[in-house]
């Protein structure tokens, strides 16, 4: 890794986002990363457009802004690809990932993003299978996970647990894990 990983989230109040950038934020202070994960909101309300962005770097981190150059942009709501340009400042050679049930062509043609990689997972359908509602953050950490290996991901899955385990019991703190685990293995990549 470079030594600033530079992530922006885009999804809707409601969906997640901001907890998926802290997740994998907290997963690398507990590799002695250092962290930043932070949301911006619009409108406060849920299901409203939000960006939320993580920073993880092996040095401080003196940057106390928004990501305008992220190497990685994560879409939870495939919704705002018609309405935001979510590829804005993203390089060449950046990584897209989307929640989307569309393949990769169609997403690279509907973004116009030529150059760097573009992955695609179905982060909405598996939330739905497994944990029975549609909260598609954490399927789209492991297909994150799957697309740069920013950290293993049983370090994410640890972090899930201590999180989650008081806060909504047992068997949903599974559930979330096998959603990140299953988004791991089938998403898209091109």
């Amino acid at each position: 890794m470079k030594d600033l990983l530079e992530i922006r989230w885009h999804g809707r109040g409601g969906q997640g986002a901001k907890t998926a950038a802290q997740f994998l934020a907290e997963a690398a202070l507990e590799l002695g990363k250092y962290i930043q994960a932070f949301p911006e909101y619009g409108p406060e309300r849920a299901g409203a457009p939000i960006r939320s962005y993580t920073r993880i770097s092996d040095k401080p981190i003196n940057i106390h802004s928004p990501v305008t150059n992220p190497d990685v942009v994560a879409v939870v709501d495939p919704t705002l690809l018609d309405t935001i340009d979510v590829t804005n400042g993203l390089g060449d050679d950046g990584i897209l990932v989307v929640n989307t049930h569309e393949d990769v062509a169609a997403i690279r043609k509907k973004t116009n993003f030529k150059k760097g990689k573009v992955a695609v997972c179905n982060a909405t359908k598996i939330s739905l299978e497994i944990l029975k509602i549609p909260m598609p953050n954490t399927p789209m950490l492991g297909a994150l996970l799957k697309v740069r290996n920013i950290v293993p991901i049983e370090n994410l899955e640890n972090e899930v647990k201590k999180k989650f385990l008081k806060k909504i019991g047992q068997e949903k703190t599974d559930g979330n894990i096998k959603a990140i685990r299953r988004a791991h293995k089938e998403v898209k990549i091109g």
